[in-house]
């Protein structure tokens, strides 16, 4: 109930969990429908975390390598070079 009611909200930015349950912690980092999801912290951003939600709390990451995907575009170039 408690995953569903989480869940059921527009906003995905970022859920807390505190559970001292490792089983637990790995069933709610997989259940919650967030962008980042801090188990047993307070601190869950830094330079190298991609920071971003889902739903309406945006799409996409910033920071990291993530973040700059967004920008770029993937090509692939297959040469013969016989």
């Amino acid at each position: 109930e408690v995953v569903a009611r989480a869940n059921a909200t527009e906003y995905g930015l970022v859920a807390y969990v505190v559970t001292e349950s490792g089983a637990r912690q790995a069933r709610m980092g997989r259940a919650l429908d967030y962008g980042m999801v801090a188990i047993n912290r307070v601190k869950i951003t830094g330079a190298p975390i991609p920071f971003g939600g889902v739903k309406q709390s945006g799409i996409g990451r910033e920071g990291s390598r993530h973040g700059s995907e967004a920008f770029t575009d993937l090509k692939y170039l297959c040469l013969d070079v016989a």
